[in-house]
């Protein structure tokens, strides 16, 4: 019955509406200031509508899928269950939208990515007279509000870091409840099938608060200190919620004081990669810097195999495979084990970086695109603010320093999980040898480092 409630056709006597609200990465109705927009223009009543975008849909994996229809659905209960869901193009949708209720205006946040700046031209060519205002952004600073004494966006994230906290940002919108207006609807889809045993997060902004309060209330105190371990759960989970806006960065640097400096300057990274993103809308899948471009891949059936184990979380370093399942069984993964493990395809297995980024894309639940896409070039080094191409990261020593127990690597990979702490780094060296089910080492990390050293440097002579 739940089910059929969520994919059920709505219809409604359709009134004049003023103002439309579409919301697309600000799924919540606090700290909105494209809400308070749109019902001051109507008079303190508004029509809110989400659009499922087949260009935004056909990229996701069904975790993501399934999070941003639970999203939509805790959106709906806010909204008493007056959130208008269409399919289709969004400049086609809305502008028979506007002509259905008579809209005078219609109301969002500002888009800065490469689709979503290009998408927003396209309905506001198409509104047909109704303007397309466009209030506040996903970011606490918009992308292009922070420049150099040169007016140039900045290149390097510490100069970056310094302009924007000197910058600021507003405290956080007040709070509208307007009347929320009501029309057809096609519902909210039901979840797509999910791998089984698959634990998504809670979502939705309720959800979203509790956990920034619980947060605040006692883990921030040591973030600065154990941000890094994965075997501990000390990091805010507040990625998704950012993702999917059903919190605001400027609320989450609202609540905090001058002693939380790790956390703000996490948080100033989105902001830095949505920053370059903007001004270098190619480098979502494209080389920021392009010299690296020359190194010699992977290819073909090799390429495959290698691309396959290390997804599967199968490539005998436990740390890498803890990480790849943990993303396998949740959708997300720890931030530190993040880079360990995109170190390893690209300087390691020697796949290139875009192929992980995409991976990434399809199953994390919080996968951001300049966050996704620029945080891969740091670890291949081909970006900005980038880690030396030969910073490479050693799977053994990261997962000794980082999960020094193995509680991390037991919880992931259960082979492992009768392996005295003195191996779980490195089974390979049991004298019984490897548990049943574990696989062997795909590679050697002292070989296959002296390989990307040996073509890095050959790529740096021949320019």
């Amino acid at each position: 019955m739940q089910v059929l409630h969520h994919i059920r056709r709505r219809t409604h006597t359709v009134e004049r509406v003023p103002a439309v609200m579409w919301f697309r990465r600000d799924l919540r109705v606090s700290d909105n200031p494209a809400l308070v927009a749109a019902t001051e223009a109507g008079n303190g009543s508004a029509l809110g509508v989400f659009v499922l975008d087949p260009a935004l849909l056909r990229p996701c994996g069904t975790p993501r899928l399934a999070v941003l229809y639970r999203t939509l659905r805790a959106l709906d209960a806010q909204l008493g269950g007056n959130l208008v869901v269409r399919h289709g193009q969004p400049a086609a949708v809305l502008a028979e939208l506007c002509r259905e209720v008579a809209a005078d205006s219609v109301h969002c946040a500002a888009d800065f990515g490469p689709y979503g700046a290009r998408r927003d031209q396209v309905v506001a060519d198409a509104l047909d007279g109704v303007p397309l205002r466009r209030t506040g952004s996903p970011y606490a600073v918009s992308p292009g509000s922070v420049v150099n004494g040169s007016g140039q966006n900045f290149k390097v994230y510490s100069a970056f870091y310094r302009a924007w906290r000197q910058h600021g940002w507003a405290q956080p919108a007040r709070s509208v409840r307007p009347q929320w207006m009501p029309a057809r609807s096609d519902g909210v889809p039901a979840d797509p099938e999910l791998p089984a045993g698959l634990r998504l997060p809670e979502v939705g902004e309720p959800t979203a608060r509790h956990a920034w309060q619980a947060f605040l209330a006692g883990p921030i105190e040591d973030y600065a200190d154990h941000r890094d371990r994965p075997d501990l759960n000390r990091t805010s989970h507040m990625s998704v919620h950012l993702k999917w806006g059903t919190i605001h960065p400027r609320t989450l640097l609202a609540g905090l004081s001058e002693r939380h400096e790790t956390y703000r300057r996490e948080l100033a990274w989105r902001e830095f990669y949505a920053d370059v993103l903007h001004h270098r809308p190619d480098t979502a899948r494209a080389y920021y810097h392009g010299q690296l471009q020359g190194l010699p891949f992977a290819t073909g059936r090799l390429a495959e195999l290698r691309l396959a184990a290390w997804a599967a979380g199968r490539t005998g370093y436990p740390i890498v495979d803890a990480g790849m399942r943990q993303m396998l069984a949740e959708g997300w993964m720890h931030n530190r084990v993040r880079m360990i493990v995109a170190s390893f395809l690209v300087k390691d297995l020697h796949v290139e970086w875009t192929d992980g980024a995409r991976h990434f894309m399809r199953h994390l639940v919080d996968g951001d695109l300049a966050s996704n896409a620029h945080g891969w070039q740091w670890v291949a080094g081909t970006g900005t603010d980038p880690a030396p191409y030969y910073r490479i990261f050693n799977p053994v020593l990261q997962g000794k320093k980082f999960d020094p127990d193995g509680a991390y690597i037991r919880r992931y990979v259960p082979e492992l999980a009768g392996t005295p702490t003195s191996l779980i780094h490195e089974p390979w060296r049991s004298p019984g040898g490897l548990p049943p089910g574990y696989p062997e080492r795909i590679v050697d990390h002292a070989v296959e480092r002296a390989v990307s050293l040996a073509d890095y440097n050959a790529l740096r002579q021949a320019r």
